[in-house]
């Protein structure tokens, strides 16, 4: 084989792979659900972590209406902060490849909410709840449009 020959071949399997990644990317790995939603089709391993991350949102949610409440802003920085996006960039590669866009849009924009309740926080307890309010509509709506399924 040719050098030009060799090169041209490395050139279509590098455009074919990012082809393939990119198409992953975008689509993830889904089936139809018998309620109609989207489901996500990942290992038990890695259905355990996403479940996991959501309940630590949720989990934040009551700590952040708790320290409102309590008029500690303080504490709704570190909790928003806390689930913010530096949480969102835990997540492997393996399992990101996955979860189809829409997901990630909104797992994004979510953990994206999280960081402006922070930002909010200097500005009230009335801002924080407004903006909370705003992020669970993400919430909401993803678990409309999505479930998890494990397939080992």
């Amino acid at each position: 084989m040719s050098t030009k020959n060799f090169a041209i071949l490395a050139i279509v399997l590098w455009v074919a792979s990012a082809a393939f990644l990119g198409f992953k990317f975008i689509t993830g790995e889904t089936i139809k659900a018998e309620d109609g939603r989207e489901a996500i089709v990942l290992t038990s391993a890695e259905r355990v972590f996403i479940l996991d991350e959501m309940r630590n949102m949720l989990e934040a949610v009551q700590e952040i209406i708790s320290a409102v409440n309590e008029d500690d802003m303080d504490a709704v920085r570190k909790i928003a902060h806390d689930a913010g996006m530096a949480e969102a960039r835990k997540v492997p590669v393996a399992t990101m490849l996955k979860l189809p866009l829409g997901f990630k849009q909104l797992g994004g924009a979510t953990h994206k909410g999280f960081d402006e309740i922070g930002l909010a926080a200097d500005m009230g307890g009335e801002l924080v709840m407004e903006r909370l309010e705003e992020n669970l509509g993400n919430c909401v709506g993803c678990h409309k449009i999505f479930q998890l399924v494990a397939k080992d």
